[in-house]
């Protein structure tokens, strides 16, 4: 695993390749690849090909990955430990893959890390393993020396800003080390954040504005380490903060104040994660809080996300802010000539379900002397009103049904009287 840069010269590795020795080290080599590469396959068809959902598991996709670069590495020197006893001759070619395959294993940790920093469907398995592919490719182009021309062309193509002189190659690598760092920033948040959220006896809003102000100050502070990095003077920022001044008094206001008002509602905790909210006719259940938007789902499936500065600004009905049971009502006729003591008894025995509270219990009431029959209507409240109402409604209305049909109670329907007004019959004129 260890080498000298000059040791694996691309033209010597030619050479190599053109002897006897040469020639039965990359034969070895390769079979070492395709073993391990059979023991990974052997891997992935007993550990993930049935459970698809062990890849979204940081330790063992890392595992998986490494399976295949670290059992042929371990292959290899076990190959050139055995064909160095047997040749005593130096051995270039499986020198050269051992070092190979090594960094192919950090390379493919690395971009695992990469992928468990970003949120689930942000960085996904193909764009990794581009990602890795890539590196590695980069790697393999400085061990034969390919590098050397590729920077001595990056550092052709320059500019200069005021004084300071600037080169393609010295952006590369800023931002090469401003996104190392920031992604590091953001892995390790996404951390801190999954233990924040696992603390119960935190209040679910107080766990929430904590992983976030976690999430904005590693953020901050990778940013204020990645600019030293590149060469770039902190007073910097004071120019900075006058452009994100400029910026939040021409357009950003929305950004700012969303954000703003975010934390305000996660600390004044008027509006937490499962609460019903009536927003502008539209009724659902906060099922996500962001920095910006409040996901609020319906109990069709459809997601509506409002704007925290909207639920500053603008009148919101919370339906469960001090106690989540919920006052629901439905109406029935009932036939004039009904004993309506009797009826009223029915419909609170047909309101004995298990969703219905017993404390307090449901009640009925006369509502109006209608044109068709009387108008009642039975009330009752809801332990769990996230559950929906439609099929508790509909139990409650057969069981109706059922009690008013055993004891003979009609529920009348409109009808209509047509008289004709005339001593002629019509079609005669």
């Amino acid at each position: 695993m260890l080498f000298i840069r000059k040791e694996m010269n691309f033209f010597a590795l030619l050479d190599a390749l053109q002897t006897k020795n040469g020639l039965i080290e990359l034969a070895l080599g390769l079979l070492c690849v395709i073993a391990a590469y059979a023991l990974a396959r052997r891997l992935y068809r007993y550990w993930f090909a049935h459970n698809p959902e062990r890849y979204d598991q940081f330790l063992p996709y890392t595992g998986f990955r490494l399976v295949l670069p670290v059992s042929a590495q371990v292959l290899v020197v076990l190959a050139s430990f055995t064909w160095g006893r047997l040749e005593h001759a130096p051995m270039l070619v499986l020198h050269i893959l051992s070092a190979l395959l090594f960094w192919l294993a950090v390379i493919r940790l690395c971009t695992a890390v990469v992928r468990q920093a970003f949120p689930h469907s942000r960085f996904e398995r193909h764009s990794e393993h581009f990602l890795a592919s890539a590196l590695w490719l980069g790697f393999v182009s400085w061990t034969i020396g390919f590098d050397v021309a590729v920077m001595d062309w990056l550092e052709s193509i320059s500019f200069y800003v005021g004084k300071t002189r600037l080169d393609l190659l010295t952006i590369l690598n800023g931002l090469l080390w401003v996104t190392v760092i920031v992604v590091v920033a953001l892995w390790a948040s996404r951390l801190i954040e999954a233990r924040i959220m696992k603390l119960k006896h935190l209040d679910s809003n107080l766990r929430i504005v904590f992983a976030k102000l976690t999430r904005t100050g590693l953020v901050v502070a990778s940013v204020l380490v990645a600019l030293p990095v590149m060469g770039i003077d902190l007073t910097v920022l004071s120019v900075f903060g006058g452009a994100v001044g400029i910026g939040l008094g021409l357009g950003l206001q929305k950004i700012a104040s969303n954000f703003v008002s975010g934390f305000i509602i996660l600390l004044d905790h008027s509006i937490r994660i499962g609460d019903r909210l009536m927003v502008d006719n539209r009724v659902g259940y906060v099922t996500k809080m962001t920095s910006r938007y409040v996901v609020l789902k319906g109990s069709d499936g459809t997601e509506a996300l409002i704007p925290n500065d909207a639920l500053m600004s603008n009148t919101v009905i919370n339906q469960s802010y001090s106690d989540k049971n919920m006052w629901t009502s439905l109406p029935v006729q009932v036939a004039y000539g009904t004993d309506l003591d009797l009826a009223l008894s029915l419909l609170k025995q047909a309101s004995d379900h298990p969703r219905v509270l017993k404390n307090p219990g449901a009640n009925a009431f006369v509502t109006l002397f209608a044109d068709s029959g009387i108008n009642l209507e039975l009330g009752f409240w809801v332990a769990d009103p996230e559950n929906g109402f439609m099929g508790l409604k509909s139990d409650i209305n057969l069981a109706i049904w059922r009690l008013f049909k055993q004891h003979n109670i009609e529920i009348p329907f409109p009808q209509r009287e047509v008289r004709i007004v005339g001593d002629k019959p019509a079609g005669q004129g």
